[in-house]
């Protein structure tokens, strides 16, 4: 698996020469198909098997207690989990752009997550600009960044807290940043939030914040973060208009 620091190397390379371009595109195919053609031949048979475990639960209503049981379930759940993210990891460069209000993306994204707080102690506020422009990204790719990064804001707070979503523009890009008063990320954990299989939460496949950057890059962006332990956590997203 190539790290982001490999890609951003095979980019230079691509960049000197169209030569180089070539060859190393071809390399980057054959590397994500090779992704893809394992995920998919352990995907079948996992199917299979969680397909069993539910048709034995449901048979056996007595095994759903048992810790073994449901550590099995879990194992399994996590291991279906950890396929769909490396699937997404592995296409998370491939966008499909299509034209639409960025105001009217985040509106749907903030009333989404606004409404699974509704029954939790998390407060949850949002500002968007009014002249957020019409653009033209990969809609669904950028739904699941936003959304994966309110959750794990959501998630780093134990109890009460908030989380805050702002988004304006300028000329020439716009800014997104989320923040909560959640747990934070030690310093020495920073520099390597963003790489694959790198988590520091339990259950985590560590793979939703390596997608996230891959797709924000994918878009010519960037984000950045900032954290403080037992104070909060501040991502910021630049997208080019």
């Amino acid at each position: 698996m190539f790290t982001n620091t490999d890609y951003d190397k095979l980019q230079q390379l691509m960049a000197e020469s169209p030569e180089n371009r070539v060859l190393l595109e071809k390399l980057l195919a054959s590397h994500e198909e090779s992704v893809a053609s394992i995920s998919h031949e352990i995907r079948n048979p996992l199917t299979l098997v969680y397909s069993t475990v539910q048709l034995l639960e449901s048979r056996h209503p007595e095994i759903a207690s048992d810790r073994y049981w449901i550590s099995l379930r879990e194992d399994v759940e996590y291991m279906q989990q950890l396929l769909a993210d490396l699937s997404s990891l592995n296409h998370s460069r491939t966008l499909s752009l299509s034209e639409f209000s960025f105001r009217s993306f985040m509106e749907q994204i903030v009333l989404s997550f606004a409404a699974s707080c509704a029954d939790s102690p998390v407060e949850f506020t949002s500002r968007l600009s009014p002249d957020l422009p019409v653009i033209k990204w990969d809609r669904i790719k950028l739904r699941e960044v936003f959304l994966n990064l309110l959750r794990n804001a959501r998630e780093s707070i134990k109890g009460t807290g908030a989380i805050r979503l702002d988004a304006s523009c300028t000329s020439t890009e716009i800014i997104v940043t989320i923040e909560d008063t959640g747990c934070g990320i030690p310093e020495e954990h920073l520099p390597h939030i963003f790489e694959p299989f790198v988590t520091y939460k339990k259950g985590g496949t560590g793979l939703g914040l390596a997608i996230a950057d891959r797709t924000v890059r994918a878009h010519g962006g960037e984000i950045a973060v900032t954290s403080a332990v037992d104070t909060g956590t501040r991502f910021r997203i630049l997208l080019p208009v």
